[in-house]
């Protein structure tokens, strides 16, 4: 076997004196022409491992060499390095960005041409390069993200959670670009917090508080699962309060809806949890299944959260009736000559949650913005909990609760100040903004954090701080645009614990997201490309539609998303 590219050995880094380690005697190696996967809960201390393997950090204790070099002494055209956070100008255009890399990487001047018509090749950018970075989607950015830290073709890269809030087409067309380089002999550490791209890498490095918890193949961890995951065929009515009861069960560690069915973890093999104590009807259907790396991720780091909602049940009650919370009608938005949402329609029933997907820049959060009264319509209309969006925007404002697809509060302000400016926004005052304001502290566990200017929080807290603000008021119907986006699988359970606790007490829900198992959780969902509505339908119905479409046995949402885009592709060209 080939000597590892780079390494850390017995690597200990502390960031405070008195504080924990954010790395904790760490090892890892990153062989060449092998994709290796780093995953790990927020804060488990993925981010300063990578930094270490780029030399931007020193350790307080052990080795980080990257070529038999110590990493802060190696030539730094060996390593390419793609952060978390998008590092690019994005006033600046494709060309402009990667003609700054070459600056900044030392590429002479003769070897530009060749390598940017390469890399723009490569990455399909080559019709975008005089756009400016920040008018492309969430895919193309990551793209030429990659394009910039390959502007030198390294030895090494180190990929920072390169598939964060991209959709499922563009996922798989970034871990195709990287696992070739790969297959060229590059070797790559892919930092992830999707764990379907953990489990294709050749290797995992799983991180928790700073410590390694284990090393190897996926398959290794996967399969301590066997005989532990159990599929039931709930049907769909009621599935939301059976897992609930399903996960405040001692006997069951984790599970999740997978359409009108429940996947559930047990602790013990073979431990098949009973219709008895689901509570669901006599006959109901409950089958082994495959484990997945999720699974044994979720497992080894003590299961998943409790199935009760402390949010739900300190939530009012919302009163229901016939009429759709949400209605949209013909919405279209344009901006000049270009068309961002066009005719989309479909109505949300009252405690029921609907799932806008779509790939980037098709047009979700523009019809989010509109339904929200963010956006004026072109033409078309709306209404949420029974108000116009045209004559009654304020009442329909007040009437929701929202939280944006990127962090959207004020950075530079306390979690406290963060907290009473959006009570103050959403009329609360008096006792009742102080109460509202304890309740989600107390809920969100954010106690420690109000004196903590929010920007600089993990992840994690972040969204809990957002989720927090939108459901101070109590409001009827919530619009969550991307609200897991970039955090790990624990904390989104427990969102998604949160969410369908809420929709059990009346409340309706808008949410996208580019998770397919947490689109599973909706009652209906729409699919929008290309700025138009292509398939509305349940997540099995898509997931039907799909297997007769492109002949795919027992697909995945995922599976679907793709199929039915890639169909109207088809029919695009055809027409």
């Amino acid at each position: 076997m080939d000597a590892p590219l780079a390494c850390a050995r017995a690597v200990t880094k502390r960031f405070a004196a008195a504080g924990p380690p954010a790395l904790d005697a760490v090892d890892i190696e990153i062989a060449p022409g092998r994709m290796t996967g780093l995953v790990g809960p927020d804060g488990a201390g993925k981010t300063t491992l990578i930094r270490l393997l780029t030399g931007l950090l020193v350790p307080d204790r052990g080795t980080v060499e990257v070529g038999g070099v110590p990493a802060t002494a190696q030539d730094r055209s060996v390593i390419g390095y793609m952060p978390q956070r998008f590092g690019l100008y994005e006033d600046l255009s494709v060309i402009e960005n990667l003609s700054l890399y070459a600056d900044l990487r030392g590429l002479p001047p003769a070897e530009r041409p060749e390598n940017f018509r390469r890399l723009l090749g490569f990455t399909d950018l080559e019709r975008f390069r005089t756009r400016l970075a920040g008018r492309l989607s969430g895919g193309m950015k990551q793209k030429l993200g990659l394009a910039c830290a390959l502007v030198r073709t390294p030895k090494l890269l180190l990929l920072d959670e390169p598939g964060v809030g991209v959709d499922p087409i563009s996922r798989r067309e970034l871990w195709k670009m990287v696992r070739d380089l790969a297959g060229e002999g590059i070797g790559v550490l892919w930092s992830t917090a999707y764990l379907d791209e953990a489990e294709r890498c050749d290797t995992v490095f799983l991180l928790n508080g700073g410590r390694l918890l284990h090393a190897g193949p996926p398959a290794e961890l996967t399969q301590r699962m066997d005989g532990r995951v159990f599929r039931v065929y709930a049907g769909g009515t009621g599935r939301r309060e059976v897992l609930e009861r399903a996960l405040n069960l001692s006997e069951v560690s984790d599970g999740t809806i997978q359409g009108a069915s429940l996947r559930l973890v047990t602790r013990t093999q073979g431990a098949a949890p009973t219709v008895d104590a689901l509570q669901v009807p006599a006959g109901t259907r409950i089958a082994p299944t495959a484990p997945r790396f999720e699974d044994a991720f979720v497992d080894i780091l003590g299961g998943g959260p409790p199935g009760t909602s402390t949010l739900a049940q300190r939530y009012r009650t919302i009163p229901q009736s016939g009429e759709p919370a949400i209605i949209a009608s013909g919405l279209t938005r344009r901006f000049g000559d270009f068309t961002a949402a066009s005719n989309i329609s479909f109505s949300v029933g009252r405690g029921q949650i609907f799932g806008l997907l779509g790939p980037n820049g098709a047009g979700k959060s523009t019809t989010f913005k509109m339904l929200c009264g963010l956006l004026t319509p072109t033409s078309g209309n709306g209404q949420v909990a029974g108000f116009d969006l045209r004559s009654g925007r304020a009442e329909c404002r007040q009437s929701l609760g929202y939280m944006a697809q990127k962090f959207s509060l004020y950075g530079d302000l306390s979690v406290r100040q963060n907290l009473n400016f959006y009570a103050g926004i959403y009329g609360l005052a008096g006792g009742v903004q102080r109460e509202a304001i304890g309740r989600v502290v107390d809920i969100f566990h954010l106690q420690s954090y109000l004196d903590t200017n929010s920007g600089t929080m993990p992840l994690g807290f972040k969204q809990r701080l957002a989720l927090a603000c939108a459901v101070m008021h109590q409001p009827p119907v919530l619009f969550l645009d991307e609200p897991t986006s970039g955090v790990d699988p624990i904390v989104r359970r427990e969102f998604w614990t949160h969410i369908n606790g809420l929709v059990e007490r009346g409340v309706t829900v808008l949410v996208t997201t580019h998770f397919m198992d947490e689109a599973e959780y909706c009652d209906r969902i729409g699919l929008i490309y290309r700025a138009e509505q292509i398939a509305a339908g349940t997540p099995d119905e898509l997931k039907q539609a799909a297997a007769a479409q492109a002949g795919l046995k027992d697909p995945t949402l995922e599976d679907a998303f793709i199929a039915l885009i890639e169909e109207s592709d088809r029919k695009r060209e055809a027409a």
